[in-house]
């Protein structure tokens, strides 16, 4: 199986930002423009996050999404205030191809199977934030603000009962440090699904992803700052996951001129 490579788009007001551990919020420009280059570059999907509507109680940001869809040819997941079947069809029709859910879902589950049956499992991402207390991870909601008390192990056996087609987990502990993935973590995550797992949370290397792709049986590895930032293009990080004996989709050429 092909692993994916994945930019994230944190979004607020309109704008691309990107923090650490959610906090010191900077910002890292246009996001259609973002994503239209990321697509050139060969991203494999995109995630765009709208990280302050739950917090400001307000629907997700369809003007973006139409505008990205506009502009890219690959798949990407939308998810911030999504706590309705009605805002996620919004979403949808605007260009979305998966819908992700976070904090809504942890209030009321009910809302992932009434996604999975509206949409169909294929369609729903459930996001999670966690952070490790001793030997488990407890999920946070809000932007990582509040701690619910619920153990990850038990939430993902919640999730995946009740239509999940894909996890998206963050480990709030390696958030924008660049420090490597938590690898424990996504090990733990792999005992309790198999379904397709996105890891995020501390990506700063290629050896990082390495670690991931090598170490747990992830499908997917995002990143925001090193790639908003021009760290390690997209293209750069392929060609050498590839020599290293990770499967890649690769393009033909990229934009920084790298033959593949």
């Amino acid at each position: 199986m092909y692993k994916r490579i994945i930019p994230c788009l944190d979004i607020r007001n309109g704008r691309t930002v990107k923090g650490i551990q959610f906090e010191s919020i900077r910002d890292a420009g246009d996001p259609a423009a973002l994503a239209a280059l990321y697509a050139q570059q060969g991203a494999d999907e995109l995630v765009l996050l709208d990280i302050s509507a739950t917090i400001e109680e307000r629907s997700a940001f369809i003007p973006v999404v139409e505008t990205v869809a506009s502009r890219i040819n690959i798949p990407f997941t939308v998810g911030g205030g999504i706590s309705s079947v009605e805002t996620a069809y919004g979403l949808l029709r605007a260009g979305a191809d998966k819908i992700s859910v976070n904090s809504a879902a942890v209030f009321r589950p009910e809302l992932i199977s009434d996604l999975a049956t509206q949409f169909g499992s294929q369609c729903v991402v459930v996001a999670m934030d966690v952070k490790r207390h001793d030997n488990d991870w407890i999920v946070y909601t809000h932007g990582g603000r509040n701690s619910t008390g619920i153990s990850m192990q038990m939430w993902i056996n919640r999730v995946v009962e009740l239509g999940a087609g894909e996890l998206l987990i963050t480990s709030m502990d390696g958030d924008g440090t660049k420090n490597g993935f938590d690898c424990d973590c996504y090990q733990t995550v792999g005992k309790l699904t198999n379904l397709p797992v996105i890891a995020s949370g501390g990506a700063g290397s290629v050896d990082h992803f390495e670690e991931l792709f090598g170490q747990t049986a992830v499908t997917g590895g995002l990143a925001a700052s090193i790639f908003h930032f021009g760290e390690l293009p997209v293209p750069v990080l392929k060609t050498q996951l590839q020599e290293r004996g990770i499967r890649m989709r690769l393009s033909q050429t990229s934009n920084y001129g790298i033959e593949i």
